[in-house]
């Protein structure tokens, strides 16, 4: 690989001479300005403001803008010549954990290869010493005409460099975070769980640009003289808008996770939901029984053949004391009817005799003579 910058790595005392290559590249597939009419490529001219004619590379230089507008102009000597310790030196000033570094700082990587033989012993003892204090080291140096900030690692067995923006380059996220307040339930944060255990980890080698395959894929049929690719059918896309229920949203994304890692519906589920995950039993015949197991399933049995008749013996009580309970009141009423029956008779007993005595009253008696 093609080094874009050499200098050195300023260890306390220790310098190592360095190669700085890039560890990246950019696969993004880039176009062109074309006439629509004809075709024909548009291309950018530096033209000069004060006489309209178009500058050409060697004739451009650089100049600071004044706030007035006057321009100063800068030199490639007048930049050589400040008294910057690390313009030609990566000048380590800490070594710190990896977790310190913010992620909102990365910038590019490099790696750093040792320039020469002589470079090969003290290169190999920062990298072991960087191994085993399991630490990353946090340097400045300079490149393209502005210092930088940078952290050095470990990577297989070459020192990586990455680019790191300046602490005051990093905004504030002010205004970014959802200013109604909104609450979150339990049984939300447990299927946000199930979903994120079912996605579970990747390998980030598998991961590619799906977008830059589509073009590229449209670029070749269109180069052989087709239409490009048919777009996708509605319904294909992923819906991006409103979501109503988020409850059943992430129990859809569960169930699509899972079918998507081939794993089978309903497994894991009541996990999600906080309860207890059900195993399903294996068939008996797949399995010798053990001893315990028999006089588990012995004793179920003679409690299942128990039970039944226990219910029936109840049922059999509560018919007993219901017909008594019918029987006696049958009887009460019985009882009751013969009561009145026989006082209507003494009553009308009570009657006759009444107008037995008024007629007997009501009878003269006849004199003697």
């Amino acid at each position: 690989m093609r080094s874009i910058w050499n200098g050195a790595i300023s260890f306390g005392l220790v310098s190592i001479p360095i190669k700085l290559v890039n560890a990246t590249e950019s696969r993004s597939v880039s176009f062109r300005q074309i006439h629509t009419e004809d075709g024909g490529r548009v291309r950018y001219r530096k033209v000069c403001e004060l006489d309209g004619e178009e500058v050409p590379q060697a004739e451009i230089g650089k100049a600071y803008e004044d706030a007035d507008g006057t321009m100063i102009p800068i030199t490639e000597e007048d930049l050589a010549s400040l008294p910057l310790p690390t313009a030609k030196t990566i000048e380590i000033v800490a070594f710190v954990s990896a977790g310190d570094i913010d992620p909102l700082q990365m910038d590019a990587a490099y790696y750093l290869s040792a320039n020469g033989v002589p470079a090969a012993k003290p290169y190999t003892l920062l990298r072991e010493a960087l191994k085993r204090s399991e630490k990353v080291a946090v340097a400045k140096y300079a490149l393209r005409g502005r210092e930088r900030l940078g952290m050095l690692r470990v990577v297989d067995d070459v020192i990586a460099m990455h680019g790191l923006l300046w602490p005051d380059e990093i905004r504030a996220p002010e205004g970014v975070a959802p200013e109604n307040p909104v609450s979150v339930r339990d049984a939300e944060l447990d299927l946000a769980d199930a979903l994120m255990a079912t996605l579970g980890e990747v390998d980030m080698s598998t991961l590619h640009d799906d977008y830059r395959t589509a073009v590229e894929e449209m670029i070749a049929a269109k180069a052989e003289g087709g239409e490009g690719v048919a777009p996708p059918a509605a319904g294909e896309e992923s819906g991006g808008g409103q979501v109503i229920d988020l409850m059943a949203a992430l129990e859809n994304s569960v169930r699509a996770a899972k079918q998507a890692r081939g794993e089978e519906e309903g497994e894991g589920e009541d996990e999600g939901k906080g309860r207890a995950p059900v195993t399903p039993l294996k068939p008996r015949a797949s399995r010798a029984p053990k001893a315990t197991d028999a006089k588990k399933s012995t004793s179920k049995t003679a409690a299942k053949k128990t039970a039944p008749p226990a219910r029936k013996s109840t049922s059999k009580k509560a018919t007993t004391k219901s017909t008594a309970t019918t029987k006696s009141t049958a009887a009460t009423k019985s009882t009751a009817a013969k009561k009145t029956t026989a006082t209507k008779k003494t009553a009308a007993t009570k009657k006759t005799a009444a107008k037995k005595t008024t007629a007997t009253k009501a009878t003269p008696r006849k004199r003697t003579a």
